[in-house]
């Protein structure tokens, strides 16, 4: 199950079992509320049993748990459905005679507590096994919600790369036609044709954003030396920008991460280092502790905030997408992405490794 289908599947899952265990917890209480005010009244009418029997003179069972004494206390305003309910007695009063006194009945409560006891676990008991039933239920309807979005996601999914990998071939077809063009004296005379290969190079980065994209979910992750793939990101653009300097201090820095997905988070964020950079800038790779931090001397940034959302761009030559991609493809191997600048200073984009 990939990581946005699980997440789906959680939220079906907690909202529908959720809502069912808080209605079988909900009527668990209220059961045990009514069967405890129904043996209080039992208790209370064993004790006017009691009462009964001793005004009577029938022999009494033996009844350890209840006692009687005759008292000639005053009670104002006597009802006979007196009952009170002490820490560890049921204490109800009857009248003696019809003139004077009345006979005190104490019932000890154990036994009352056992009963409760025994229903409470009761309840418990039948709680448990409905929501192990329902947790079932919820999670063979949680399954069987996500079926449908799953087929769409694999359609979508497989045409996407078809896609892609259909466009690979014209992108390489022009970028070998724009090299040969390149020989050519009119090549560099033709604006025209110097911005059709600006935009078949941004074509390019982008599919290779999205080959890389693609395999977010399922990637393989492993312990690399993020020093190597750091050397080859940076070999790459010093013959793309010659003017540029590049300075690196990253040595065995070993890391759990997918090598070809931290390779293109590296491209897209030294190549924005490079592309926005002042003329004979620098570009620093440096790690600290467990950060890699991409520094740079160029025009700075005025919102760090917004500028891993997709589409947003300070420059009107770029898109936006690739430092989208770069905190998705982070947030895929557990690293923290974060961008410090300073507006005509430069900037510092940091990678924090968890791993």
């Amino acid at each position: 199950m990939l990581k946005h289908e699980k997440k789906a599947f959680w939220k079906f899952f907690t909202t529908y079992f959720g809502s069912v265990a808080l209605l079988i917890l909900a009527s668990g209480f209220f059961y045990f509320e009514e069967q405890s005010k129904g043996l209080i009244e039992q208790e209370h009418l064993s004790m006017i049993e009691y009462a009964r029997q001793l005004k009577m003179n029938i022999p009494l069972e033996d009844k350890k748990n209840i006692t009687h004494t005759i008292t000639d206390v005053k009670i104002e305003n006597f009802s006979m459905n007196n009952f009170k309910i002490e820490d560890n007695f049921f204490v109800k009063f009857v009248p003696y005679t019809w003139d004077t006194g009345f006979i005190e009945i104490r019932k000890d409560k154990s036994f009352f507590y056992e009963q409760l006891n025994s229903i409470k676990m009761h309840i418990i008991a039948v709680q448990i096994v409905l929501l192990f039933l329902f947790a079932s239920i919820s999670y063979y309807l949680s399954i069987r919600a996500l079926k449908p979005m799953q087929d769409a996601i694999t359609k979508l999914d497989n045409f996407s790369k078809d896609l892609i990998h259909d466009l690979n071939t014209p992108i390489t077809s022009i970028l070998l036609n724009m090299k040969i063009l390149e020989k050519s004296d009119v090549f560099h005379a033709n604006k025209a044709i110097g911005r059709i290969k600006r935009s078949v190079k941004d074509m390019s980065d982008l599919h290779n954003n999205l080959t890389i994209l693609l395999q977010e979910e399922t990637m393989i992750m492993s312990k690399q030396n993020i020093s190597e793939i750091v050397k080859d990101v940076i070999l790459v653009h010093k013959r793309m920008y010659g003017d540029i300097h590049y300075e690196t201090d990253v040595t065995d820095f070993y890391a759990n991460i997918n090598p070809n997905a931290l390779k293109q988070v590296l491209i897209n964020l030294v190549s924005n280092a490079s592309k926005y950079n002042k003329r004979n800038g620098f570009v620093k790779i440096y790690a600290k502790n467990r950060t890699l931090c991409i520094e740079d001397g160029g025009v700075g940034i005025r919102n760090t905030d917004l500028i891993f959302n997709r589409s947003y761009s300070e420059q009107s030559s770029g898109t936006g997408i690739g430092l989208d991609i770069a905190k998705r493809l982070c947030e895929s191997m557990q690293i923290k992405i974060s961008a410090i600048s300073e507006v005509d200073r430069g900037s510092v984009i940091s990678l924090n490794f968890k791993n």
